[in-house]
């Protein structure tokens, strides 16, 4: 369709936009449900998935949870009484977002098993072409990626891989199938999903050897389950988890305990009393970090330490030299042999929208653009590539990512009732003003000690610059996205009929 040609309208003469949304995860949801409550039902969200839920639909290890209260990693507008504990697993995490989009009618809107590869925007038609895996092509005005941070599952860099006979696991797409049971087995990792599957399969497998190259700071967590009658009040009087998601907001939005030397004392304390719970002194000093809480990402676990007691369980600190057909050698000349091989390594956490391929105006590549690393004005614009909205964009990674998320939606919600309203045919972020915007992102993440202490690659890009944090709380950054500055946009307007 080219913008000389006839607009598709509505009945009150607006444009009847086509929105692609890409990913229906927790973004992508959250897009789909507030479109249509805003009128807009002429869109599609395409999942690679065979179904709903993001992140919580592909990672399904064992012991899979979240690290935020579910009251507070849910959405305001749907409230759930049913969570049966304070930090809910994946299973209830994906009957949660299943129950949304069956319940706002996003299920007929949504095209599964088919990945999108690359979107492309024509200067001449004002139209982005997005292109699946199955070759398929989807022409959108408007398109919203909410494929996040969690999209991207690199293989780890470790010579010989692909050699080992056994099987290996991918903790981010776990085979259930497999049966662990009284097997040898092989950790490589001990971050985020490590501290949660270890605990559990140390249970059924018969030897359990754990390769840590980097000691982490490890929690411990509030998560005993809701009593009965606990459930049973939540359930009749759905006030009481409001009243609790506001509480856990209030602390989590005022807290900001990388910005305070005080709290990240208390959090350090907290850490060293809980490796208290390992009995060898030896192997407690291998768990003991030597960076300071914050510089990585903090893991929270109340059994993840004591496992290590088991007499089935063996940590094992020296580097890894390389894999074998039967198992793993480290530097010292040690080879484990094992049935199968599990990669707790986690995902490419700084790509954003540079997963695939995207090409925006006059021919612009996003890695061309992102050079330096992703950037984007608000976390969700970015210069060059018009009618583009990102959620879990660039720095926006802290507190409840749902919580920031919604106000993500609402931001390009504005956006897209402004072109329909208007009549535009694109919206574009001017590049100084979103330079200005990173810049102050950048100032206030250079306050944060912990951030800048150069122990962790997940928060930074091969530039070395700090690529997914935000150093404000959520009411800031709610602030900051509560309106459109009509100056830091270039704007087309369709020819007249």
């Amino acid at each position: 369709m080219s913008t000389q040609q006839a607009e598709a309208t509505s009945g009150n003469g607006e444009r009847d936009l086509r929105i692609a949304i890409i990913g229906a995860g927790p973004g992508g949801l959250c897009a789909a449900i507030r479109l249509r409550q805003s009128g807009f039902e002429n869109f599609t969200v395409l999942e690679k998935g065979s179904g709903v839920g993001g992140t919580w639909y592909h990672n399904r290890y064992p012991g899979c949870a979240c690290d935020i209260q579910s009251e507070l990693y849910s959405f305001s507008f749907e409230v759930n009484t049913t969570w049966t504990r304070p930090y809910a697993r994946q299973p209830e995490i994906l009957s949660y977002m299943e129950h949304c989009a069956d319940k706002y009618g996003v299920l007929p809107h949504c095209r599964f098993n088919d990945a999108v590869t690359s979107a492309r925007w024509d200067d001449d038609t004002a139209t982005w072409t997005l292109t699946t895996e199955s070759g398929a092509e989807v022409t959108a005005d408007v398109v919203i990626s909410a494929l996040g941070m969690f999209n991207d599952v690199p293989l780890p860099d470790i010579e010989g891989l692909g050699d080992f006979e056994g099987k290996t696991i991918h903790s981010a797409r776990w085979d259930w199938d497999h049966d662990l049971s009284g097997e040898t087995v092989g950790v490589i990792g001990s971050a985020a999903s490590a501290v949660q599957l270890v605990p559990e399969i140390a249970l059924e497998v018969g030897q359990l050897h754990v390769f840590q190259r980097t000691a982490n700071w490890v929690l411990p967590k509030e998560d005993d389950p809701y009593t009965a009658e606990e459930m049973a009040a939540r359930q009749a009087d759905p006030s009481i988890v409001v009243a609790r998601r506001d509480e856990l907001f209030e602390q989590v939005d005022t807290g900001m305990a990388f910005k305070d030397p005080v709290r990240q004392a208390e959090m350090e304390d907290i850490g060293r009393r809980a490796l208290e719970a390992v009995t060898d002194p030896e192997l407690r000093a291998k768990l003991t970090p030597t960076h300071m809480w914050g510089c990585k990402r903090p893991l929270f676990h109340n059994e993840y330490f004591t496992t290590y007691n088991r007499s089935n369980v063996e940590l094992v600190t020296d580097a890894i030299e390389r894999i074998t057909p039967k198992g793993v050698l480290t530097v010292d000349g040690n080879e484990r042999v094992m049935d199968t091989m599990v990669l707790a390594t986690g995902f490419s956490t700084t790509k954003y929208l540079s997963a695939i391929e995207v090409t925006g105006r006059g021919g612009l590549d996003i890695e061309d653009a992102w050079n330096d690393g992703a950037t984007a004005y608000m976390g969700i614009t970015t210069a060059g590539f018009p009618n583009l909205f990102m959620l879990y964009g660039p720095n926006t990674n802290n507190g409840s990512i749902i919580t920031m998320i919604e106000y993500q939606v609402d931001y390009a919600l504005a956006h897209i009732q402004r072109l329909a309203a208007e009549r535009l045919a694109w919206v574009d972020v001017k590049s100084e003003p979103m330079d200005r915007y990173n810049e102050w992102v950048q100032e206030g993440i250079s306050e944060i000690r912990p951030w800048n202490a150069s122990c962790n690659g997940y928060y930074r890009s091969p530039s070395g610059r700090i690529v997914t944090q935000w150093p404000h709380n959520m009411t800031t950054f709610k602030d900051q996205t509560a309106a459109i500055d009509e100056d830091a946009f270039e704007v087309a307007s369709l020819p007249a009929d």
